[in-house]
């Protein structure tokens, strides 16, 4: 009976993790839609833009990045205004997200 109860405690706990993730992936979808992909496309910015391309790369340099441009501790007039609107989550979702792309 202990065993069933403990079981059951952790498929709940595992698949409540599993969700948060989900919907931190979904979160991260729409806020690279809104904010991110009209320089940095979602797989490939266009042919002539000047940005790369941000699908596949690591997340822990994504949120770093984000976080530095956001402290304007990293230099961009563009991503300086940009990533200073982004809240933590919003980094974390954003960085989830574009890690988890295949470029």
């Amino acid at each position: 009976m202990r065993l069933a109860i403990y079981s059951g405690l952790l498929l709940l706990g595992l698949a409540s993790v599993q969700s948060a993730d989900a919907a931190s992936i979904y979160a991260g979808e729409a806020k690279a839609a809104a904010v991110c992909s009209q320089c940095h496309g979602i797989r490939m910015p266009s042919a002539d833009a000047p940005f790369p391309p941000l699908a596949g790369r690591d997340q822990e340099y994504l949120k770093t990045a984000l976080k530095q441009y956001r402290d304007k501790t990293r230099k961009s007039d563009i991503m300086n205004a940009i990533a200073g609107s982004l809240s933590d989550d919003d980094i974390n979702n954003i960085a989830s997200y574009y890690a988890k792309l295949k470029p």
